[in-house]
């Protein structure tokens, strides 16, 4: 017997579609060894993490249907329905059923279009990727990295499901894709030798991701009690210094967290954002003058 829970992480048992190949219609098409070499069935999903991808699907879902495909249902209502489940309740309430109630259909109506809930995730993190802009054409590439950085950071703070769900899928979906290529292309821009490029991209984004999980967790944190970030921080704050243990420590650091500026929490991690970047972009610069190569 397959529970609902299992129904969500599994796709369906009786699948209508000729496992770990293509379908004659794709053949017949011209889908060719591409396709071959790309298309994985919801088992095949379930089993291989490394090769797991909605995006290497090229096939329908494989549940065997008695009905029509319910009315005005469709993959980016779905998604986008998925989207605002996700900001409102978490990762860990996200499910079939849920998403479901949301569109008003049954949870099998769902099956006509993904065959796991890994899918709706996948389709979900693809989708926000949108709304990182492209840096301008005319910026420098410090400008440029410095842009693509601040709308990495807004998107983690905005969603704070994307990072677990970014170290998951293979992130090759269109919007991921075109992400990476604009990130790929201002570190190009560098003047960086070829193979300190990809060290200098993880020095910078992999900061970016760290910072903004954690604002993101925080504030969603101060928002599930009620207070502001900075109430919160001063409650916080003062729980701490009633401890004798931890009163030493915090003391300890009043003079730093004195000189480093800021009225408000907020005020104070925009602060150390730039100047982290700031120091990025810096060691770039460091790093390709010293080793003898041109800026663009």
């Amino acid at each position: 017997m397959v529970s609902e829970s299992d129904r969500e992480s599994e796709p369906e048992s009786g699948s209508g579609r000729e496992s770990g190949s293509v379908r004659r219609s794709d053949r017949e098409s011209g889908a060719g060894a591409g396709a071959e070499a790309g298309s994985l069935s919801g088992a095949d999903r379930a089993n291989d993490a490394a090769r797991t991808s909605v995006w290497l699907d090229r096939q329908t879902p494989s549940r065997s249907r008695r009905s029509e495909s319910p009315a005005g249902l469709d993959r980016n209502r779905i998604t986008e329905a998925s989207v605002r489940l996700l900001d409102a309740d978490g990762l860990a309430k996200f499910s079939m059923r849920r998403l479901a109630a949301e569109l008003d259909v049954t949870a099998m109506s769902l099956y006509w279009y993904v065959d796991t809930k890994d899918d709706l995730l996948e389709l979900a993190l693809d989708s926000v990727y949108a709304e990182i802009a492209p840096p301008r054409e005319d910026a420098g590439w410090q400008d440029r990295l410095r842009e693509l950085a601040r709308s990495y950071r807004e998107l983690l703070v905005r969603h704070i499901w994307v990072s677990p769900l970014a170290g998951t899928f293979l992130n090759i979906g269109p919007n991921s894709m075109l992400f990476s290529y604009a990130v790929q292309d201002v570190v190009r821009a560098t003047g960086l030798p070829l193979e300190r490029q990809t060290g200098a991209l993880s020095a910078v984004f992999q900061f970016v991701y760290g910072f903004g999980t954690v604002e993101g967790h925080f504030k969603a944190r101060c928002d599930a009690t009620g207070l502001t970030q900075d109430e919160y921080h001063r409650q916080a704050m003062g729980t701490i210094r009633a401890q004798p243990h931890l009163r030493q420590i915090v003391e300890a650091s009043d003079d730093l967290m004195a000189a480093r500026g800021g009225k408000t929490v907020e005020e104070m991690r925009e602060r150390d954002f730039v100047f982290a970047l700031d120091l990025l972009v810096a060691g770039i610069e460091a790093v390709r003058d010293r080793s003898g190569s041109a800026a663009r």
